[in-house]
């Protein structure tokens, strides 16, 4: 029996709490803000949804927003004399306008979904074709390189690379077609395939 007893003594005492929430049931505070909700709420989002353009659960935040600080205010609301209403209407609609002016300071959210099906450009892909292709082109000869060069990475006319040339328009439509030819079979030979 007496471990039992030594037992029971190794067990940390329970300690009361310093610090204890009582919620207040039926408070001042929660009347005013079964009142407030039931008077104004109502006639409040009305207000607001016309502020918002339609946008009925922006208008409901900003109404629940503003029975926030209503409730936050509570005392003074209760010393206050008249309505309550057109402060609760300056409230909404400034929580309107900080919320306007917020979205105007920060950039607008995309969804980034588009942007994933779009192929980003790799720079080592590009640098790799052209190693390639300035490799294939040296398996042509002088006068096919040539007439590619002007042509196709240039940009010019048949009757412009003629000139430059110094060749027949003729002459350079042919070299073109064996050249582009040659070419072909270059880049098969390193792996390029159409």
């Amino acid at each position: 029996m007496r471990k039992d007893s030594a037992v029971a003594d190794e067990r940390p005492q329970e300690r009361p709490h310093r610090h204890r929430l009582v919620p207040r049931r039926n408070g001042p505070d929660e009347e005013l803000m079964r009142a407030l909700y039931r008077e104004h709420a109502g006639p409040l989002l009305a207000y607001v949804l016309r502020l918002v353009a339609g946008d009925r659960q922006r208008a409901e935040d900003v109404v629940q927003e503003t029975l926030i600080r209503a409730w936050k205010n509570a005392g003074q609301l209760n010393r206050a004399t008249g309505s309550v209403r057109p402060w609760l209407v300056t409230v909404a609609r400034r929580i309107v306008i900080d919320g306007h002016r917020s979205r105007q300071a920060r950039p607008q959210e995309v969804d980034p979904s588009p942007l994933e099906v779009i192929p980003a450009e790799d720079e080592i892909d590009k640098a790799l074709w052209l190693m390639t292709l300035s490799d294939a082109l040296e398996d042509l000869t002088p006068a096919h390189r040539e007439v590619l060069v002007e042509t196709y990475f240039k940009g010019r006319t048949v009757n412009e690379a003629a000139e430059t040339l110094g060749i027949p328009s003729g002459t350079v439509r042919s070299r073109v077609f064996y050249a582009l030819r040659s070419m072909k079979l270059a880049l098969e030979e390193r792996g390029v395939t159409a």
